[in-house]
C-alpha cells in the first residue's frame, strides 16, 4: 500500500472566506482606531484589496467611523461599483479614489483617505512644503505630491488624475481637502497614517521656531537601513490594538493579528 506524501501545513493557503473575514476585522479596527486618534473624523475611509481580483472592502457612505463593524463593509469591484453588502448601503462618493489607485498600484493592498486639518494646512499657504523631518518619515523619501484639484474624487476620471499625482509615492496631499496614504497591508496603512500626521505636526511646530531642517539624504539612508518595516508595523499595530481593546473600542473576538496564519 502506497503512503501519501506528507502535506506541508504551513504552505497551505488560508480559505478565501477566512482571508476576507480577517481583512474585514482589520479594516473596521483601523477605521475605529484612526477615529479615536482624531486622525479620521466624520468622513474618510479605509479600504483593503481582496485576493484573486475580487475587488476591495470599503465602508458605506453613511456608516459612522466611530461605530463601524466588519459585517457592514461593502465589496466593490475595481471599477468602483458595488458588488455586495448589506441591503440599503451604498459606497462612499469617493470610492473611485480607491479603485483607481488599486488599479495602477499592484503593490498597494490598503488605502486610507482622511481629512486632518493640521496636515492639510501645508496645502493652504505659500510657505514650506511638507517633507520628511522625523525618522519614520523616510517612508516618504520619494516625495509627498500635492494633488491640485480640491474637489471630491467622485468619478473615475478624478480617481485616475489623483492616481497619476500619487505616482509611485506612498502618500499624497489633496489641496484644501485631505490626505491619501497607501501601504502593503491594513496594519501598514494605520501605522503610516499615524506617522504621516506625526511628521506634519512636528514640521508645523518646527516652522514656529525657525528654519526647518528636513532629513538629509544621509540621514534618510541611515534611518532606512535601521528601520525594519515589518517588525515596526507589527509592534505598533499590536500596541494600538491593545490600547483600543483596553478602552473597549475593539471586541476581543475580532481577528486582529497583523497577518493571517497560512495554516489550514
Amino acid at each position: 500500500m502506497s503512503i501519501a506524501a506528507p502535506v506541508s501545513i504551513a504552505s497551505t493557503p488560508a480559505p478565501l472566506q477566512d482571508v476576507e473575514q480577517h481583512l474585514r476585522d482589520q479594516v473596521a479596527a483601523c477605521t475605529l482606531m484612526l477615529n479615536d486618534l482624531e486622525i479620521m473624523g466624520y468622513s474618510g475611509h479605509v479600504s483593503a484589496r481582496l485576493p484573486e481580483g475580487r475587488g476591495f472592502l470599503i465602508q458605506s457612505v453613511d456608516q459612522s467611523r466611530a461605530s463601524l463593524r466588519p459585517e457592514l463593509l461593502l465589496i466593490c469591484d475595481m471599477d468602483g461599483y458595488l458588488v455586495s453588502g448589506p441591503a440599503g448601503l451604498r459606497p462612499p462618493s469617493e470610492v473611485f479614489l480607491h479603485s483607481e489607485i488599486f488599479r495602477v498600484r499592484p503593490d498597494v493592498n490598503s488605502i486610507a483617505h482622511f481629512h486632518h486639518d493640521r496636515t492639510a494646512s501645508f496645502t493652504l499657504a505659500d510657505g514650506p512644503q511638507l517633507v520628511p523631518v522625523k525618522n519614520h518619515a523616510v517612508r516618504w523619501a520619494n516625495g509627498i505630491p500635492v494633488h491640485p484639484n480640491p474637489n471630491h474624487v467622485n468619478s473615475p476620471e478624478r480617481g485616475r488624475a489623483l492616481a497619476t499625482t500619487l505616482g509611485a509615492s506612498h502618500a499624497a496631499l489633496i489641496r484644501a481637502h485631505g490626505q491619501v496614504i497607501v501601504a502593503e497591508s491594513v496594519p501598514g496603512v494605520l501605522i503610516d497614517s499615524v506617522h504621516f500626521v506625526e511628521n506634519a505636526e512636528a514640521m508645523y511646530d518646527a516652522c514656529m521656531l525657525g528654519r526647518v531642517l528636513p532629513l538629509s539624504a544621509e540621514e534618510i539612508a541611515s534611518f532606512s537601513k535601521d528601520i525594519k518595516r515589518e517588525k515596526h508595523i507589527n509592534k505598533l499595530w499590536t500596541y494600538y490594538v491593545g490600547r483600543a481593546q483596553s478602552l473597549g473600542l475593539l471586541p476581543q473576538t475580532w481577528n486582529l493579528q497583523p497577518k493571517l496564519s497560512t495554516a489550514a
